[in-house]
């Protein structure tokens, strides 16, 4: 594999952006090859809208190089599950298949107000709803380590376009795991920011705090890049707020080990596979020994799963219960499945749930306060054949829902606090795991500095990307 510019890392590349080694344009006909030769192959990149990301670039390239942001043309992929101006957004769903939304969402506004050029929408299950990346209008997406297993989802396209060097960055959004699931089988890294700290919407339920945007990077300097180029202050979305004018990679680029952590293999209420329970083991025990002081400790996180059901639930009903009046039909199981729960809610039911959320929030903040950081798997099983729906069964036990193998990521959904998923090693099979850290609210920097320390000491994060021909 030669240095040709898609092999770089996102900070070396807009570096080369800034300093006129290449131009937004040139770098663009890079990624465009890769994709050409490359998503075939993994069906991570449904639609292509390049032709528009042609003419913005050219718009960039016209700017002083001061004027184009701290992205400065940088190629980025958008989840089909955000609308872009004059671009296919279908959220994978029949229901939508045709839809080409006049304006774009506020976080595809902010990447672009920093230069990032927008090229592509990544693959996505029908709304967001499950972890494994496939749907009705575009099909499987698939793992470049292993072409028959699982990218994860529900942000499997971007982590798969960003393992395999179709782009240096991609948005992604969690809502149970979405962001995180996908870094852990794909290697890559994956970072679910506090709420508010990225801007979303337009909104039919603006105040909710479940489904955040995030950034997916093949390295920690690279994520903190990205979440400088999509955290701003946008007055449309309630949740957001002034952000500091401290610069997050800057943060990753001074890494320190936590002054104190804590570690949980289950959090107290997951089943984690042999394999995974062995390849993160093996993790900790490198970084202790260089220095990590870890407690084996984890707050109750119980009263996270049903606060999360139920809202959820809700959350479905709330924003898709239109979608299932008009076409019940075009709409999977699991889909059907959420709205119908949300719309059989009680307010009583909603209630308690919201109580149990301040109560699981206030014990991981308390936790936390003691501890400094939460290490954890991210998720409990290793890349699964792309064929399954989702994980019906972990060593033997078997599973009641579909959201049962999620509890690694949604149970620190409920508390609010930001959680980032780096490569920590790969299973005898040679599938990748990854290995989660939880921090404070709006702690973002502190917790990209910590990322940074275990990155470096562990040394699993991708240095280029890979061929999934290597891997098939």
């Amino acid at each position: 594999m030669t240095d040709t510019p898609w092999t770089w890392s996102a900070v070396a590349a807009v570096e080369r952006l800034k300093s006129g080694e290449i131009s937004p344009r040139e770098l663009l006909a890079s990624i465009r090859q890769r994709v050409e030769a490359v998503d075939p192959l993994v069906n991570a990149l449904p639609t292509l809208c390049f032709d528009r990301a042609e003419r913005f670039a050219g718009q960039l390239e016209e700017a002083a190089v001061a004027d184009r942001g701290r992205l400065a043309g940088l190629p980025w992929p958008i989840k089909d599950s955000a609308a872009v101006s004059g671009v296919r957004t279908t959220w994978g769903s029949l229901a939508y298949a045709d839809h080409v939304p006049e304006t774009s969402d506020y976080v595809v506004e902010a990447i672009e107000a920093e230069g990032g050029v927008i090229f592509a929408k990544s693959n996505t299950p029908e709304f967001e709803a499950g972890a494994n990346t496939f749907n009705e209008v575009f099909g499987r997406t698939l793992n470049p380590w292993n072409l028959s297993r699982s990218a994860g989802g529900s942000s499997g396209g971007a982590a798969v376009a960003v393992a395999t060097g179709m782009a240096f960055l991609a948005q992604g959004s969690d809502f149970a795991c979405s962001l995180r699931y996908p870094a852990a089988f794909c290697n890559v890294v994956g970072l679910r920011p506090t709420p508010g700290v990225v801007p979303q919407g337009p909104s039919a339920l603006p105040g909710q705090v479940l489904s955040v945007m995030g950034p997916l990077a093949r390295n920690v300097d690279d994520v903190a890049l990205a979440l400088d180029g999509m955290a701003r202050f946008d007055p449309r979305d309630p949740l957001s707020r002034p952000c500091s004018p401290a610069s997050f990679l800057a943060a990753a680029q001074a890494p320190r080990a936590p002054a104190r952590a804590a570690f949980s293999m289950t959090i107290g209420m997951a089943a984690v596979d042999r394999a995974v329970q062995g390849t993160v083991g093996q993790a900790l025990d490198t970084l202790v020994a260089s220095g990590l002081r870890a407690d084996e400790a984890c707050p109750d996180l119980a009263a996270s799963d049903p606060a999360f059901r139920t809202l959820r639930a809700f959350q479905f009903a709330a924003l898709r219960r239109g979608v299932l009046e008009q076409h019940r039909d075009k709409l999977k199981p699991e889909v059907i499945w959420n709205i119908e729960q949300g719309l059989k809610l009680t307010a009583l039911e909603l209630a308690g749930a919201e109580a149990d959320r301040a109560r699981v929030r206030l014990a991981m903040l308390e936790f936390l306060d003691r501890h400094g950081v939460l290490i954890t798997p991210t998720a409990p099983v290793e890349p699964f054949p792309v064929e399954q729906r989702y994980v019906e069964h972990i060593d033997g036990q078997r599973l009641a829902t579909y959201l049962d193998w999620l509890v690694l990521g949604y149970a620190i959904t409920v508390c609010g606090c930001p959680a980032i998923s780096i490569p920590c090693g790969r299973t005898s099979t040679g599938l990748p795991v990854g290995l989660q850290l939880v921090g404070k609210p709006h702690g973002e920097a502190e917790l990209l500095r910590t990322a940074a320390w275990c990155e470096g000491v562990l040394g699993q994060s991708l240095t280029r990307p890979i061929d999934p021909r290597e891997h098939a």
